[in-house]
C-alpha cells in the first residue's frame, strides 16, 4: 500500500470542485473513476453512463484536452465543414455531462492502486472506485524558445495532420529528426511548396524507411547540426533564428510555419511505481486497454504516442469502459 498525503497541495491554478456545494460522501464507492478530461476521458464518461455505471470523471480545469487549443478541426467525423477545436471540446463535454454520474474539475494529487477499492486523491478529497480509467494524455515537448508560445496556433504547430492544409504552397520548417518529424514532414509535402527540416545532429534518428523517402522527396531539404533559438514574426510566423551547434554561426530561415517534433511527454507522474510504464513514461497496455494492474485501464495518448488523433483517443476511451464493465461484471473486485 502507498500512503496518500491528504495535505498535498493542489497544482497552481487548480479549481474548486464543481460539486463543492454538496459534501463528498466518504463511504461512496464509484464503479469507475475516470481521470482526464480530453476526448478519451469524456468519451469514457459517455459510455460509462450508457452502461449504467456510477462513474466519477475528474477533468482538471481544461476539459477537452489539447483539442480545445486547436483552431480548426477538419478530420473529426460528422463535421464536413470543420469545427473550432474549443467548440468541439465543449460539445463532447456537454454530451458527457448528460451521462456521467459525477463530473468535477479537480486535479489528481495522488493514487493508490495497491488496495481495493482503489483510491484517487484530487484537490484534497480522496475518492474510491472499483475500477479506474486513466486518460491523462500527453503533451508535445516544446522548444522553450522566445516566440514559441506567442505564435502557437498562429504559425507554430505540433500536428501536421491537423494543420498542414493551411500551408498550401508555403514554406514550412520542421524541427526534429525522429520518425514523427520525418513522417509529418513528408505529410506536409502534400501541401507546402518546401519543407525545411532542422536537426541538431548531422544525421537523422528516423528509421531507414522514412529517411529514404525524405531524401528522395524533392520538396524536402535539411539543415544539419542546427538548433532553433527564436521564432519570429508579426501577426503570424515569418521565420526562425537558428544557430549551428558546431560553428556557433547564427542565421535566419524564412518560413510561414514551424512544426515542432521533439517528442511528447506523457502525464504519468502519479502512476510511477503503481503501474508498468515504458522507458518513455507511457502506460503499457494490451489491446484491450488493460494495464499491469487488474481493474486499472488506460486510454488515449497516455498509453499510445503513435497516432495522437482525436478520433483514436475517443475510441480508446470507449474500449476502456467496455473492458471495465466486463471486469466489474465478472466480479473480480
Amino acid at each position: 500500500m502507498v500512503d496518500i498525503d491528504l495535505n498535498a497541495p493542489a497544482p497552481s491554478g487548480a479549481s474548486k470542485r464543481a460539486s463543492q456545494e454538496t459534501a463528498h460522501d466518504p463511504d461512496l464507492i464509484y464503479d469507475v473513476i475516470i481521470i482526464g478530461g480530453g476526448p478519451a476521458g469524456l468519451t469514457a464518461g459517455i459510455y460509462a453512463g450508457r452502461a449504467s455505471l456510477k462513474a466519477l470523471l475528474l477533468t482538471g480545469t481544461m476539459a477537452g484536452g489539447q483539442v480545445a487549443t486547436t483552431d480548426l478541426v477538419e478530420n473529426y467525423p460528422g463535421f464536413p465543414e470543420g469545427i473550432n477545436g474549443a467548440k468541439l471540446a465543449q460539445r463532447i463535454r456537454r454530451q458527457s455531462e448528460r451521462f456521467v454520474h459525477t463530473m468535477v474539475s479537480d486535479f489528481i494529487t495522488g493514487v493508490d492502486f495497491f488496495e481495493r477499492p482503489f483510491r484517487v486523491q484530487a484537490d484534497g478529497t480522496v475518492y474510491r472506485g472499483r475500477s479506474v480509467i486513466i486518460a491523462t494524455g500527453a503533451y508535445p515537448r516544446r522548444l522553450g524558445v522566445p516566440g514559441e508560445k506567442e505564435f502557437f496556433g498562429r504559425g507554430v504547430s505540433t500536428c501536421a495532420t491537423c494543420d498542414g492544409f493551411f500551408y498550401k504552397d508555403k514554406r514550412v520548417v520542421v524541427v526534429g529528426g525522429g520518425d514523427s518529424a520525418i513522417d509529418e514532414g513528408l505529410f506536409l509535402t502534400k501541401f507546402a511548396r518546401e519543407v525545411v527540416v532542422i536537426h541538431r545532429r548531422d544525421e537523422l534518428r528516423a528509421t531507414k524507411m522514412f529517411q529514404e523517402r525524405a531524401f528522395a522527396n524533392p520538396k524536402m531539404s535539411f539543415v544539419w547540426d542546427t538548433v532553433v533559438e527564436e521564432i519570429v514574426g508579426e501577426d503570424t510566423v515569418t521565420g526562425v533564428k537558428v544557430r549551428n551547434v558546431k560553428t556557433g554561426e547564427t542565421s535566419r530561415i524564412s518560413a510561414d510555419g514551424v512544426f515542432v517534433y521533439i517528442g511528447t511527454v506523457p502525464v504519468t507522474r502519479w502512476f510511477e511505481g503503481q503501474l508498468e510504464l515504458d522507458n518513455q513514461g507511457y502506460i503499457i497496455t494490451d489491446d484491450r486497454q488493460r494495464t499491469s494492474r487488474s481493474g486499472v485501464f488506460a486510454a488515449g495518448d497516455v498509453q499510445s504516442p503513435d497516432f495522437r488523433q482525436i478520433v483514436i483517443a475517443a475510441g480508446a476511451g470507449a474500449k476502456a469502459v467496455i473492458e471495465a464493465d466486463r471486469f466489474l461484471a465478472d466480479g473480480q473486485v
